[in-house]
């Protein structure tokens, strides 16, 4: 109902309409709305942490963040009101606000580290100062914003399956050892 409707729209009474039950009964386990999208944004987390953690199961961390890319698509979309209504729910709901600043900072750590074990890999090439905090910073915006810009630039829309990664590769690219370049290709037709 969130996806079809935005946060503000749906209520929890809608929500105990449209499964079958009292609204008390809802209530009873979770208080208000706040409470509601706080359990679904536990869940999303931990979805979220699962792949950070599989970094193990893939043979490069490359084809790591390849994969990774792919799953964060498809839960950008099956997740998608908390984007598109990301700025109402963290002014309206504090508790929800704070620890989305606290993941945040999380998958910033993260994505570092996954960054230093692709340098360490030799897929791209060593940086000075900051490494690559902002190319990390301009893939937190993309991935924050896709669904945004889709709906909102709809002389622009783009809804291919993998277009958000590919615009997420092609800022990695200039930065990539010929070792890494190779396994990218590799990666790119392995997708196709």
């Amino acid at each position: 109902m969130f996806n079809e409707q935005g946060v503000q729209n749906v209520t929890s009474r809608h929500i105990a309409a449209e499964i079958g039950i009292a609204y008390g009964n809802l209530d009873y386990h979770y208080r208000n709305k706040e409470a509601l999208l706080l359990a679904i944004y536990e869940k999303m987390r931990s979805e979220i942490s699962e792949h950070y953690i599989l970094y193990k199961e893939y043979p490069s961390p490359f084809e790591h963040l390849h994969h990774f890319l792919g799953f964060l698509e498809k839960f950008q979309y099956r997740y998608r009101f908390f984007n598109l209504d990301l700025l109402e729910i963290t002014r309206s709901y504090p508790s929800i606000n704070k620890i989305i600043i606290d993941t945040l900072q999380l998958r910033k750590l993260q994505m570092s580290h996954l960054f230093e074990e692709i340098v360490k890999a030799d897929y791209l090439f060593p940086q000075d100062g900051n490494g690559y905090e902002r190319l990390q910073h301009k893939i937190r915006i993309i991935i924050t914003f896709w669904l945004p810009q889709q709906i909102l630039l709809t002389s622009y829309t783009i809804a291919q399956t993998g277009e958000m990664s590919q615009h997420i590769w092609e800022l990695i690219v200039p930065y990539m050892t010929e070792r890494g370049l190779k396994e990218y290709q590799r990666l790119i037709k392995v997708a196709i």
